[in-house]
């Protein structure tokens, strides 16, 4: 698969044991990483044993620095030189499962950085069965970026999937992406313009949020959309079809950072493998209840992923 991630940025992931405002705070234990969405999907594809090619703005000499630790992990990247300097993402994880994300922008990009960037996919294109547009987009951005790409993997005959939310998603949609993969809170913030209600892993009307959610953006131009909705599950909608997968049973969250850009690697694979958009799912599925069993994001067990993937062929 090719993946455009164009905003990397190195992960501070800490733990303690409850996280005050306003109060000066140790943390027990902090782990440094290169991350990004596009980085936890390639993380995932190579554990899969899935070929993947992940491209970048490679920023300053933190993306220079960066790009060597993506090195030493393994992951193949084609890194765009860009002004700035690679953000920043700290992760703050609490005892009692709580996790908090405090995101950075992202280095400011030029125009002719962007092109760069979409000549590289679209060179990349030819290698490869399925394009990933997965995460944010740097300052600078055109708002139509991942729109230009779902169009260029048209025009090569490939499949695009977006893993994206607000107006890159909404502008995404305008392209007639082959699949979408938001959560419910993303889906419900482009679906109707307000901000989107974030907890739903307990919530009893989470299912026909997700249903509704995934017809709403076919409705809006994805051929097909998977809305994920936590702990309680997903809900396909493929033309006038929906589906819903309950979540797999996992014994221990330990890091759920990156389970959605796991599901998206996985159902990846899977459609580059041939596999029907249905079973596709399952593997997405299964491959991200796996990894929210790992402490490091985008990382899985691929036998825990055969394992629970067979739970949800039952």
């Amino acid at each position: 698969m090719l993946i455009a991630g164009p905003n990397l940025t190195i992960d501070r992931t800490a733990t303690l044991e409850v996280l005050r405002p306003g109060a000066v705070l140790r943390f027990e234990r902090v782990v440094v990483t290169p991350g990004g969405k596009g980085l936890n999907v390639a993380r995932a594809a190579r554990a899969l044993g899935a070929p993947a090619l992940l491209v970048s703005f490679v920023a300053g000499e933190t993306g220079r620095v960066g790009a060597q630790m993506i090195s030493r992990e393994g992951e193949a990247l084609r890194g765009i030189r860009c002004g700035g300097e690679m953000r920043s993402t700290a992760i703050v994880m609490e005892r009692g499962g709580r996790t908090t994300v405090l995101n950075e922008p992202g280095p400011e990009i030029t125009g002719a950085e962007w092109a760069a960037f979409e000549a590289a996919i679209a060179e990349e294109l030819e290698e490869h069965g399925v394009l990933v547009c997965s995460g944010s987009v740097p300052p600078g951005a055109p708002p139509d970026a991942y729109a230009r790409l779902v169009r260029l993997a048209a025009a090569a005959g490939r499949t695009a999937l977006v893993d994206a939310a607000g107006e890159t998603l909404a502008r995404a949609l305008e392209a007639r992406p082959d699949v979408v993969t938001p959560n419910v809170s993303e889906a419900e913030e482009v679906l109707s313009g307000a901000p989107g209600t974030a907890e739903v892993a307990s919530s009893a009307d989470a299912r026909p949020r997700a249903l509704a959610a995934a017809a709403g953006l076919v409705a809006r131009g994805a051929r097909s959309a998977l809305v994920t909705a936590d702990a309680a599950g997903a809900a396909l909608a493929a033309g006038r079809e929906t589906t819903w997968l309950p979540a797999p049973r996992v014994e221990q969250v330990r890091n759920p950072i990156g389970a959605g850009d796991v599901l998206a690697s996985g159902l990846a694979a899977a459609l580059e493998r041939g596999e029907p958009l249905l079973e596709a799912v399952r593997h997405g599925i299964a491959a991200a209840a796996a990894s929210v069993e790992s402490p490091t994001a985008g990382e899985l067990d691929p036998a825990r992923a055969r394992e629970l993937l067979a739970t949800l062929r039952r």
